[in-house]
């Protein structure tokens, strides 16, 4: 949908202002869903972006994993071998044995 920006699809994506005063919103908002995004302009300065709420989410949903990774390498440059702990000794000190994580599932992205 978005990842395939041209200068076409974003000329096709502009929309004025005034098509909503003309009563068009479900028009526009119908082709929003069609075409993933829009790009109001006033006074022809973009002024707003619509998209679909499954794309923000999408789009929403990056920014926090990103944010994650980003402490992720953080916390991975300032670790030291002693801040880890072996699989031997987590099971230990949890008191889990191996029989019990044989059928644990396991969801994999």
């Amino acid at each position: 949908m978005i990842n395939n920006i041209s200068v076409s699809n974003i000329l096709n994506a502009i929309v004025p202002i005034s098509r909503f005063n003309k009563g068009e919103a479900s028009k526009i908002f119908d082709e929003v869903s069609a075409g993933g995004f829009k790009i109001v302009v006033k006074n022809n300065k973009p002024t707003c972006v619509l998209i679909t709420p499954e794309k923000y989410e999408e789009m929403m949903e990056t920014i926090e994993n990103y944010y994650l990774f980003i402490e992720a390498e953080k916390r991975m440059k300032s670790a030291s071998e002693s801040d880890f702990i072996s699989h031997k000794q987590l099971i230990k000190d949890f008191n889990i044995s191996e029989e019990e994580l044989e059928d644990v599932q396991v969801e994999i992205e």
